[in-house]
């Protein structure tokens, strides 16, 4: 099963970026920490970042052709505000988990709203960089398990 990650805007500072709030690992930490998870669970991952709306949408559509089976998404900043990543994610009709390092909810009332929430399967949230691996085994598990056993 092929598995896509996509990390959004600001993504790429993970470790110095606010650390109080982000943690300290880095964003080839947390890929490093997928991939073996991943080797694990017997998928094919690959990750991407990008700090530009319209290349994760781009790479979200690519991701059908490509015959990716499930996505876990951080979109960043960009889930507070991005109607089209949402409608992208929506198009494709692959199963997609919203991932964040920290707990939205319980931030500034701007962060209360994802937009892709609802037509993500989950969304795993306030957990550090571990939120990734959590959402990496919810995935798979929704993957390979069929739909009488959910």
């Amino acid at each position: 099963m092929q598995i896509l990650v996509l990390h959004g805007p600001n993504l790429n500072l993970l470790g110095t970026r606010e650390p109080e709030v982000y943690g300290r690992t880095t964003l080839d930490d947390i890929n490093r920490q997928l991939a073996s998870l991943a080797d694990e669970l017997q998928l094919q991952l690959t990750c991407c970042q990008s700090n530009h709306e319209g290349v994760l949408i781009d790479r979200l559509h690519q991701a059908r052709q490509d015959g990716v089976n499930g996505i876990l998404i951080n979109p960043g900043g960009l889930t507070h505000t991005s109607v089209a990543l949402r409608d992208a994610v929506a198009a494709i009709g692959i199963p997609t988990v919203e991932v964040h390092l920290s707990n939205i909810h319980a931030r500034e009332p701007f962060r209360h709203h994802s937009y892709l929430a609802p037509v993500a399967v989950g969304q795993v949230c306030g957990f550090g960089a571990a939120s990734y691996l959590l959402a990496l085994r919810g995935l798979a598990g929704r993957l390979l398990t069929p739909d009488t056993e959910r």
